[in-house]
């Protein structure tokens, strides 16, 4: 398995709605053979330019452990679910470490 991060942005919605449309990507990629290592919700922020007539949108970042097929699934349902606004698939380039644990490692680095 392979480790991607998967970033998008939702339409501003009510509570509810934005929280469905979370939980159906995080049950597609549970469906199909991925596990979401974590999921971090950066909240509604302020867009730097327009998007498909919205100036706010509540960011969502889940970092994921999947195989190639389920991230060709994963963008094609993103491609077309109106909700979102933009979506961005990554693969990491840290293959061991988990996003905690190197963001932990790199101030101790710069002391030494």
């Amino acid at each position: 398995m392979r480790k991607y991060e998967v970033i998008f942005i939702v339409k501003p919605m009510e509570e509810d709605a934005t929280n469905a449309v979370i939980a159906k990507f995080s049950k597609l990629i549970a469906e199909n053979g991925g596990t979401i290592v974590k999921e971090d919700r950066w909240g509604k922020r302020k867009l730097a330019y327009e998007i498909k007539d919205c100036m706010d949108g509540y960011y969502c970042l889940f970092y994921v452990n999947c195989e190639p097929a389920c991230v060709k699934e994963v963008d094609r349902v993103m491609k077309i679910t109106d909700e979102l606004l933009k979506h961005m698939i990554v693969k990491s380039e840290e293959p061991d470490a988990a996003p905690e644990e190197a963001a932990a490692e790199e101030p101790a680095e710069e002391k030494e």
